[in-house]
């Protein structure tokens, strides 16, 4: 349903968001407008003592957003989409802009200083009309922005805190989201709301209304002008071709000959028995986005196994016979492989030749601090081979995950499961200091981390909690090569590593197949502790093993111990690109064949398994976090 009659004018149109914000996608999606979502890689590094007002530099920054993504799709396709809508919201106070904290302590710098005063919060939004003419990229940007004033309440410092703690200001605009838990802090609002959030819905409307309506003929009554969004049958004479925002769009103005108005790209005009035109729907470009996006892991997953970021390491540029060279490739071939590469934002190439992007040189250089190059290897591996087989498993009812290999000879038996262990191990660090900060956890001096692995969570947990001593949990052939690990990770005098004596797990089975004791409620207790910690089982295998291990948890537990779970986020929460927002299966790392639980669904399962006072909290962009308390008996 289009709630905005104006939004009709776009419905044929191919129209790009460039930003990966669901609340922007949310708002512009529950107006009917259907888009693509290309996020922007432009680096938010304007000087902005150089803006004479917070506004501008708003402006500015949306439309570089969205002229980068512009440029950039232009050049990969050869043609532009028709429309590219770019929005950046700031919060300022004083002539002081607020952009998302760095730290805990930045958000309450931030949130203290807007404590019970009235502050400005700023979108920027920049729509550019793109069209190709003789292979050149042709655009016309329209800009504006719209202005809300918050007043906050006074704020305790333990308010603050708590807020702070919950994690909800560390991804937002002057500390706050409020839209979530950030509304309770919040007096009253002057202006839109949905500006506030992220995108002013009813400014863009009136904007396009003015945008598209047809130029005056001569002698014709003037054009009037909207203070609101105007009614349907006001937009009768709007002009679908207007401004060149398409290649095939004609070039007198908006009138063919005979006053006629020009169809829109890929129309099939069809009156219906009520009078209102039938068309062709929207070519599927999520759809076909999906069906093709196997090739884009690919391309990554080989380019890590053939170290091409590693050669690139602190060395770049190279020339692709300089990197074919190093990997013992063909020219031709390493050179397509290298624009690919390029093409998706992993390496940048120049005159001189490629080098690694910000994003290669942290996470796939494999001695990266947080490198994630032994999980690509893991999926280029045993998951790829499992995911080529998907028809067989779903025809005989079996687990999305790797197959456990045949016997095979303890050398083999090792390296598959260290591969493993790679995988994980890269994930842990990624996430480990989101996880061990989401809860104040100093009140516990013991815990016991469950599928512990390496190792990396339990080392995050002792740096940031002096008294806490931690207890890795695993199977006696993790435990064993987990020191292979250890080596940069810090004090290792307050983590311990015990093996589950009788726990087996088939090599690179995956993590569903891995705790069939340890999730059975008769097997014995778990080691003492203040403190469990569940992360990369909980969201993987099926829910029976789920209940089974959290009710051997809960039978461990004394009264007023603790329970930690880690879980990927829910799709609807996701941020990564591709449309209305949606979680890719390729994020369930370890294992498939189920969506991931949200926090809801977890403070109903452990208060039946009698946790109380469960809280949730967002860490970072993949994880939800839930802490419970075990009830006395």
């Amino acid at each position: 349903m289009l709630l905005c009659p104006v939004i009709r004018k776009l419905q044929h149109r191919r129209v790009v968001l460039a930003s990966s914000s669901p609340r922007r996608q949310e708002i512009l999606s529950n107006a009917g407008l259907r888009f693509e979502v290309v996020p922007s890689r432009f680096k938010e590094k304007l000087h902005k003592a150089s803006f004479a007002t917070p506004q501008a530099y708003a402006v500015e920054t949306a439309k570089q957003k969205a002229l980068e993504v512009a440029g950039r799709m232009h050049q990969k396709d050869l043609r532009a989409p028709d429309v590219v809508i770019g929005a950046d919201t700031i919060v300022a106070v004083g002539g002081l802009i607020l952009e998302k904290p760095v730290d805990k302590q930045d958000a309450y710098r931030m949130l203290s200083r807007l404590s019970g005063t009235e502050h400005s919060v700023f979108t920027g939004v920049a729509v550019v009309h793109c069209c190709t003419k003789d292979g050149q990229l042709d655009t016309r940007v329209s800009e504006f922005y719209e202005e809300t004033t918050v007043k906050f309440s006074e704020l305790s410092e333990e308010l603050l805190w708590e807020y702070i703690d919950s994690g909800e200001p560390m991804d937002k605009a002057g500390g706050y989201g409020i839209q979530a838990l950030g509304g309770m802090l919040v007096e009253y609002v002057r202006g839109d709301f949905l500006n506030v959030v992220g995108f002013p819905l009813n400014r863009f409307c009136k904007e396009l209304a003015r945008l598209y309506h047809a130029p005056r003929a001569p002698g014709a009554p003037p054009r009037i002008h909207y203070d609101s969004i105007p009614a349907v049958d006001t937009f009768e004479d709007l002009n679908d071709a207007e401004g060149g925002v398409s290649d095939q769009a004609p070039a007198n103005g908006g009138l063919e000959a005979g006053g006629a108005q020009p169809r829109a790209p890929h129309t099939r005009d069809a009156p219906d028995l009520n009078g209102v035109r039938d068309s062709q729907p929207p070519l599927p470009a999520g759809l076909l986005g999906l069906m093709d996006g196997f090739k884009a892991s690919k391309v990554l997953l080989t380019a890590c196994k053939l170290n091409v970021f590693d050669v690139l390491k602190d060395r770049g540029p190279l020339t692709a016979a300089d990197v074919a060279r190093e990997i013992g490739a063909s020219v031709d071939g390493t050179e397509r492989l290298l624009d690919v590469c390029a093409d998706l934002g992993l390496l940048q190439k120049a005159d001189g030749g490629y080098s690694n992007t910000e994003t290669a040189s942290l996470h796939l250089v494999s001695d990266a601090e947080q490198s994630l190059h032994g999980l690509a290897a893991y999926l280029d591996g045993p998951v790829w081979g499992a995911f080529t087989h998907l028809g067989r498993a779903v025809r005989e009812g079996a687990t999305w995950i790797p197959e456990p290999l045949p016997q095979a000879p303890h050398k083999q038996s090792t390296e598959a499961t260290l591969q493993f262990m790679r995988a994980s191990h890269g994930l842990s660090k990624l996430t480990a200091h989101h996880v061990a900060t989401a809860f104040d956890l100093s009140p516990f001096t013991s815990a016991c981390h469950l599928e512990g692995c390496t190792g990396a969570l339990a080392h995050k947990l002792v740096q940031e909690y002096p008294r806490l001593q931690v207890t890795v949990f695993d199977l006696p052939e993790v435990i064993e090569l987990a020191g292979g690990f250890q080596a940069g990770a810090g004090p290792s005098e307050r983590v311990h590593f015990v093996p589950e004596r009788g726990l087996w797990r088939a090599a690179v089975h995956g993590v569903s197949e891995s705790w069939t004791r340890l999730s059975d409620p008769s097997s014995g207790r778990l080691p003492p502790a203040d403190l469990y910690v569940l992360c990369s089982l909980a969201h993987d295998g099926p829910d029976h093993r789920l209940h089974g291990l959290l009710r051997r948890v809960s039978r461990s537990c004394r009264a007023g111990a603790g329970l930690l779970l880690a879980e990927l986020a829910p799709a609807e929460e996701e941020e990564e690109a591709g449309g209305a927002a949606r979680r890719s299966p390729g994020l369930r790392i370890l294992g498939a064949g189920r969506p991931p639980r949200g926090p809801g669904q977890y403070r109903r399962l452990l208060q039946g398994l009698g946790f109380q006072d469960v809280q949730a909290t967002r860490a970072g962009d993949l994880l939800h976090v839930v802490l419970g308390t075990r009830a006395p008996p």
